[in-house]
């Protein structure tokens, strides 16, 4: 088996071990079991459990990345990729992409490597959401009091929390998480001019 082979068993066996199991209760042991792998060819591909998890996230936190900001950049109108993000939120929702996101996020709060690393992630997202309200800024979509650095930790904020409360089952129809981000879409829409009154 080549080495990269190798490697890519061991994240595809890590991400299944994370989202069976979680966090707490993963370990590199899980993981080579998983994978069908020496335990030191775990140490050998990525050193240690958070960096093995972090390689994972990171591998797909640019790929969505860049997904995020080809859907931006393009010349769909900004009420239309509000709701394509959604549709991603759903995607990412049932890859477990958030389900890794969040529970390194929880890591991070007593680990100084994972926090760093996470608030690295998180800053990528803050700058594509920064861009977004500058290009629409720049068009003449009106950001009322707020500033394009605000209106890219409102919107983070509110997605991270919406990501949280969807991983522990609270979306109900009296708290409608998914709905109410989808109808930030048509105050967009109304903004730029194409919403009715």
């Amino acid at each position: 088996m080549a080495q990269g082979d190798t490697a890519t068993r061991i994240l595809t066996a890590a991400r299944t071990c994370l989202l069976r199991d979680g966090y707490a209760a993963m370990s590199t042991r899980k993981v080579a079991e998983e994978a069908r792998v020496p335990l030191s060819q775990i140490h050998y591909h990525y050193g240690s459990r958070d960096d093995l998890i972090l390689s994972l996230l990171r591998a797909d936190n640019e790929r969505l990345l860049e997904r995020q900001g080809a859907l931006f950049s393009s010349d769909i109108p900004l009420s239309e990729q509000w709701s394509i993000a959604c549709d991603y939120l759903d995607e990412d929702v049932e890859s477990g992409y958030v389900r890794v996101l969040q529970e390194m996020m929880a890591a991070g709060w007593s680990s100084d490597l994972v926090g760093k690393e996470m608030r690295q992630m998180l800053e990528g997202w803050n700058g594509v959401l920064y861009d977004v309200a500058e290009r629409a800024r720049s068009r003449g979509t009106s950001l009322g009091v707020f500033t394009s650095e605000e209106v890219a930790a409102l919107v983070s904020s509110a997605f991270l929390g919406a990501e949280s409360m969807l991983l522990l089952g609270m979306e109900s129809d009296g708290l409608p998480l998914r709905r109410a981000l989808r109808k930030v879409g048509e105050l967009i829409a109304h903004v730029d001019g194409g919403g009715s009154e």
